[in-house]
């Protein structure tokens, strides 16, 4: 599933991924709050994304350091580094860049079925909906809504660390393509990036092996 990620990122970035939990990942210290009242299966995913984290970290050339939960459950990475982190049933995975040549990360995994009922409904608009319905004609093999929900949440974790604000599913307007890449358009007053306010993000989607996974790097210099 590496291999998965290297497809949608660009060579700046590095990812890791894996599809079973590593017995012999352990937590440091400052991680382990995070997951102290945790299940089990919960604290699993959680440690072996940790050690996905701290060895894309050893191949990037940094530090592999701890990886704390910061605000909002955000990744707290070293100085000078970008990156995020996703897991799911059957997917933990960390991608980190150098922030000179990476601005910010996004990076999500989901089971590749349909939403629950009543989710689509709050997590989109009646345009992305008679958008995702257009695309299910044309490709009914494939469940646009979890890419659009999935989409939205690499959205938010780029997002996240440019501003620190919370980004609702209501504040971009998706749109994914049958090719593999997905735009959304910010419908909020975006950040400075190079001294120009940022309008949206542009990214990539792939389904494999009963997953949905989506990613986002905004080069650094381009707004």
């Amino acid at each position: 599933m590496t291999t998965a990620l290297a497809d949608l990122l660009p060579p700046a970035v590095v990812a890791v991924a894996r599809t079973d939990d590593d017995p012999g990942a352990v937590l440091a210290p400052a991680e382990e709050a995070a997951v102290a009242r945790a299940v089990a299966t919960r604290r699993a995913e959680f440690t072996t994304a940790r050690a996905c984290a701290r060895e894309a970290l050893t191949r990037l050339g940094a530090p592999a350091v701890a990886v704390p939960v910061g605000e909002r459950r955000a990744p707290v990475w070293p100085s000078g580094v970008v990156g995020a982190i996703t897991h799911c049933a059957g997917f933990r995975a960390a991608a980190v860049a150098w922030s000179a040549e990476v601005r910010s990360v996004g990076l999500d995994a989901e089971p590749h079925v349909a939403l629950p009922d009543g989710v689509l409904r709050v997590v989109t608009d009646a345009g992305e909906q008679a958008a995702l319905a257009a695309l299910g004609r044309e490709r009914p093999d494939v469940r646009w809504d979890k890419i659009l929900f999935s989409a939205k949440e690499s959205v938010y974790k780029a997002w996240f660390p440019l501003t620190g604000r919370w980004l609702g599913f209501e504040d971009a307007e998706l749109r994914p393509a049958p090719d593999g890449t997905f735009t959304a358009t910010l419908r909020v007053p975006g950040p400075d990036v190079d001294g120009a306010e940022l309008t949206g993000f542009h990214g990539r989607w792939a389904v494999r092996d009963g997953l949905v996974i989506t990613a986002i790097a905004l080069p650094a210099g381009v707004s």
